[in-house]
């Protein structure tokens, strides 16, 4: 593996590690019912989308291995698709931690299920706050987040917006 590749790769799991810390604030703590919560009936509840997450997850790491197929799953309990989501987090960076080849190039892992799990799990921190649950802003960029830290005890330490 070259530099540029290893640059990359650990890039990307810097890139996992925030959707952990990021996706473990916008699912901890959720209200009672929230799983089930619809703002009309054409939308996902959080509950599929975060089922949906889970599938991109698990997509994420078949394409990193050369299993481009796709499984969407049934949601599950709130509880256990939170279990899934580090579980699946965990697997994918436990392989780009490894040192097998990527079977795709680093960026398409980023720009097809890693952006788009990002971006539900602003879905879902939008969702708390329309169902009466919000979450507390927060300064990113001096959150603490390490590459390899992926699975539910993620760091307390907070720059939360008063």
């Amino acid at each position: 593996m070259n530099q540029n590749s290893d640059n990359k790769r650990e890039f990307l799991r810097h890139t996992v590690a925030t959707l952990a810390y990021r996706g473990g604030k916008a699912v901890a703590n959720a209200p009672e019912g929230f799983a089930t919560f619809k703002t009309n009936e054409s939308t996902r509840t959080p509950g599929q989308i975060l089922a949906h997450i889970g599938d991109l997850l698990d997509w994420a790491l078949g394409m990193a291995r050369g299993d481009f197929s796709w499984n969407g799953s049934s949601e599950q309990p709130w509880a256990d698709e939170v279990e899934r989501f580090f579980a699946s987090l965990t697997a994918f960076d436990a392989f780009l931690a490894s040192d097998a080849e990527l079977q795709v190039p680093a960026e398409k892992l980023f720009q097809a299920p890693i952006a788009d799990a990002l971006t539900h799990v602003g879905q879902i921190a939008m969702l708390r706050r329309m169902a009466g649950g919000p979450m507390r802003g927060e300064n990113y960029f001096k959150a603490d987040i390490t590459v390899g830290r992926v699975g539910p005890d993620q760091s307390t330490v907070r720059a939360e917006f008063d």
